[in-house]
């Protein structure tokens, strides 16, 4: 027993070392803030926008791109995706007013959700880039020309990736937590990963990614809930880069109740399940640059969950004087290094994007023992529904986050 609670241990340190690292590369990265060089000629872009009953959002996500700065030619498409409400309509307003906007009608067909309707958009249009906008995403002016900078100026760049906002963050405690999360995992983390190994991962939105690579890659896999992810192990495996770009911010709206929350990382989880099991399947998508790429899912995915597990159940056992005490204390040191890591992450992230309020480093403090342990449920759901998809031989269903009217425009 001690000597397997001594290869867990280690193994925890050692993925709380690489977590540590990538923060480390992240914040230099980010204290770099390299010029944009502007481009000779921008190639042409068609924003893409997924729509399913968006009313709610719409208005503000086309308001937002009809003031994107862009030099070069773009056209922006609002694939509405059968919706029921004043999606068409606004879609269709919108449509009428800018020459550079279109609503597209997306045909009925299976399996239903964003990598299909992507995939329409893709065949509709003519430009040089793809970008991909969520439906309640409200880009800063200068975001697209941003990507398109680096995209073009990085070699063997086969598109670009952004940095994603949490527009509602002072809601309630429950996106506040999220804003942190993103700030942490989604950009500080991203970009140490790309400071340190030229590895960077889609978003699934505020990202462009070249026509010629996209359709080399065979597009988006409908099959697949986490589109992004699925697609950039794609990417890797030809040879292409993805810089990240946190200059170029979009502004998201995130659930603001838990069971909406529960229903979305649900999809999510589940659609890195699919991811996880088609790598594996694949040998070849574990090979060359993408290993990083696999062995961060397989560590965040499972790893992190499984030592989260038994670090709590040994905490636990420890406060009723169950745990053996030769082994207690490390499991013990453990759990008080990964909350203290992921608290100095959290707070690192926060400092590197923006000045830190005392709610913010209040909630930092906290999240470890609330929003982390959320994970276990979260793995035991998504694989619940995952088997059952298996088992019954079903189609995967795309289960739509649930908007909420935002109250300011963030452009």
């Amino acid at each position: 027993m001690t000597v397997l609670i001594s290869i867990v241990s280690v193994s925890f340190c050692v993925l709380l070392l690489y977590y540590s690292l990538l923060t480390v590369a992240g914040v230099l990265f980010r204290a770099k803030k390299p010029k944009p060089v502007a481009l000779i000629r921008y190639p042409s872009v068609a924003v893409l926008i997924p729509a399913h009953n968006e009313g709610v959002v719409v208005a503000d996500t086309l308001h937002a791109m009809s003031k994107l700065q862009y030099p070069g030619d773009v056209h922006v498409y609002l694939l509405n995706d059968g919706s029921q409400d004043e999606t068409g309509e606004i879609a269709q307003f919108y449509a009428d007013s800018f020459a550079n906007f279109h609503h597209i009608q997306v045909p009925t067909g299976t399996p239903r959700g964003k990598p299909r309707v992507l995939n329409y958009g893709i065949s509709i249009s003519e430009s040089e880039y793809i970008a991909v906008y969520d439906a309640d995403n409200q880009p800063e002016p200068q975001a697209l020309k941003l990507l398109m900078e680096a995209a073009e100026t990085t070699p063997k760049a086969v598109g670009a990736v952004g940095y994603v906002k949490t527009i509602n963050e002072s809601k309630n405690a429950l996106t506040r937590m999220i804003a942190l999360e993103f700030s942490a995992f989604q950009l500080l983390m991203q970009a140490g990963r790309w400071h340190l190994f030229r590895l960077g991962s889609l978003t699934g939105t505020n990202l462009i990614v070249r026509r010629d690579a996209l359709e080399q890659a065979g597009g988006y896999d409908p099959y697949a809930l986490a589109e992004d992810a699925d697609l950039t192990l794609t990417l890797t495996d030809m040879g292409g880069l993805l810089p990240i770009v946190p200059e170029a911010r979009t502004w998201e709206q995130e659930p603001e109740t838990f069971f909406i929350w529960l229903r979305q990382r649900t999809r999510w989880m589940q659609g890195n399940l699919y991811l996880i099991g088609k790598t594996l399947r694949n040998p070849r998508l574990l090979a060359g640059r993408n290993w990083l790429h696999s062995v961060q899912l397989l560590a965040v995915y499972i790893g992190f969950v499984f030592f989260l597990l038994v670090s709590d159940a040994w905490f636990v056992l420890g406060l009723f004087g169950r745990a053996d005490a030769n082994s207690a204390a490390p499991l013990l040191i453990v759990w008080f290094e990964s909350w203290l890591v992921y608290a100095v992450q959290l707070v690192t992230a926060q400092m590197s994007d923006k000045p830190i309020r005392p709610a913010d480093l209040l909630v930092s403090f906290f999240m470890y023992f609330t929003y982390a342990q959320l994970w276990l449920y979260l793995l035991l759901r998504g694989l619940f529904f995952q088997l059952k998809l298996k088992w019954f031989k079903r189609e995967p269903v795309w289960d739509k986050t649930e908007r909420f009217k935002q109250g300011k425009n963030m452009t």
